[in-house]
C-alpha cells in the first residue's frame, strides 16, 4: 500500500542538492509532504543562521508550483529531549494529515545524526542512497568566513539549485549576514584557541515576584541576546560557587550566602553536545526562588552589558532572542513551552 504521506526531517541551513534528494524521492512516494524543520524559534547563531522561515523560503525557491502545492512546512524546535522532540513531530504530522495516516519518513543513514530515523515505530523508513557528497556545515563555513563573497557564492553554486544560490546573494545584502559572518569568524576562532574536548559553565535562575532575572550579552557571539547570567568554572571551583561569581559579576547581585542557600529550589545539568555553537559545553543550572522579595538592584557588568527582571510571562515571545539552549533551561525551571 502506497504512503499517503512522506516526511523528511532535518534543520537545512544552507538547502543543498543532497536535500533535494530527499525531497524529490518524498515527492515521488507520496501526494503530501510534510518537511519538518528543525531547531525552530531559536535565535541566530554560527550553527543556526537562518529563521525556519528562511529555510521554507529557500525550499520554496526550488519547488515548481504543482509540487509546492503538495508540500507543508513543520516548524519544530529543539527541545534536547527526544521524547518531547518526537512528540511534537507526532503531533505537528497529525495535524497535517489526521490521525491515521499511512507515513514514510525519508531519509540518509550515514551517521550519528541519523538516529531520528528510528524514533517513529510505525512509520517506514525509505532510506535514500546520498548522491552529493557535502554537508550543510561546509557551505556555511564557505558563505561566512570567505573574504569574497562573489567567490563564495560560485564554489556554493556547486552544491545548491541556483534558486537557493540566488536567494543566499540577496540575503548577503542584510544586515543579518554581517551579524552572522562576524560571529562565524568569532566562533572559528574561539575553536582554534579553546581546544578541549569539553568545558564546564554554571547559570542561574534567580525568580522573584513572577520575573526572571536575565542579562543581554556583550561580545560578538550572541550579542544583543537575552541570556542567563552565568559563565566558565575556574580551576578547583565548583558549580555552586561558580554560579554565584558569575551572577555578582554579570549583575552586581551579592546576597548573603545563607539567604542565597535557602533560595536554592532547584538545580540540573543541560550536556547535549549541540547546544552551543562554541563547542561542547556543559553547563550546571541553578534556580533561585526569592519568593515575593522586592527586586533587588541589578546593573550589567563584565560580559553583560545589561541586567533586566523580566516578566516570566514575557518569556515565550522572547524565545528568538535567547541565546543557545537558554530557552530549554528556562522552560526546565519555570515552564516555557506550549505542550505540542
Amino acid at each position: 500500500m502506497n504512503p499517503n504521506v512522506a516526511v523528511i526531517i532535518g534543520r537545512f541551513q544552507i538547502l543543498q542538492r543532497g536535500h533535494g534528494t530527499l525531497l524529490k524521492a518524498a515527492l515521488a512516494l507520496a501526494p503530501r509532504v510534510l518537511i519538518v524543520i528543525g531547531s525552530a524559534f531559536r535565535a541566530r547563531d554560527a550553527q543556526n543562521p537562518f529563521t525556519w522561515e528562511e529555510r521554507k523560503q529557500q525550499f520554496e525557491a526550488v519547488l515548481s508550483k504543482e509540487h509546492r502545492e503538495r508540500v507543508e512546512f513543520l516548524p519544530v524546535r529543539d527541545y534536547y529531549d527526544d521524547q518531547r522532540w518526537g512528540d511534537a513531530v507526532r503531533a505537528g504530522l497529525e495535524r497535517f494529515a489526521g490521525r491515521g495516516a499511512r507515513v514514510t519518513l525519508v531519509g540518509f543513514k550515514k551517521d550519528r545524526t541519523s538516529g531520528y530515523l528510528d524514533a517513529f515505530p510505525g512509520w517506514t523508513v525509505h532510506e535514500v542512497e546520498p548522491q552529493f557528497d557535502i554537508n550543510a556545515s561546509d557551505l556555511r563555513r564557505v558563505y561566512f568566513e570567505s573574504t569574497s563573497l562573489s567567490a563564495a557564492l560560485t564554489v556554493i553554486g556547486n552544491y545548491v539549485e541556483p534558486g537557493v544560490r540566488d536567494y543566499l546573494e540577496a540575503w548577503a545584502q542584510l544586515p543579518a549576514y554581517r551579524q552572522c559572518q562576524a560571529e562565524h569568524r568569532a566562533v572559528a576562532e574561539y575553536r582554534e584557541k579553546y581546544t578541549a574536548p569539553f568545558y564546564l559553565t554554571a547559570d542561574s535562575v534567580v525568580t522573584t515576584q513572577d520575573h526572571v532575572l536575565l542579562i543581554k550579552r556583550g561580545g560578538t557571539i550572541g550579542h544583543g541576546l537575552w541570556a542567563l547570567p552565568g559563565g566558565f568554572v575556574d580551576a578547583w571551583e565548583r558549580f555552586y560557587p561558580a554560579a554565584v561569581r558569575e551572577l555578582a559579576e554579570e549583575t552586581g547581585y551579592k546576597p548573603h550566602p545563607a539567604q542565597l542557600r535557602a533560595a536554592l529550589k532547584a538545580s540540573a545539568v543541560f550536556d547535549h553536545p549541540a547546544r552551543s555553537a562554541r563547542g561542547r559545553i556543559i553547563t550546571n543550572a541553578f534556580h533561585f526562588d526569592l519568593k515575593d522579595a522586592e527586586f533587588p538592584d541589578v546593573q550589567g557588568a563584565d560580559d553583560a552589558k545589561l541586567a533586566q527582571w523580566v516578566p516570566i510571562a514575557q518569556l515565550p515571545s522572547l524565545e528568538p532572542q535567547l541565546f543557545e539552549d537558554h530557552a530549554c533551561i528556562l522552560d526546565h525551571f519555570l515552564g516555557l513551552y506550549p505542550a505540542p
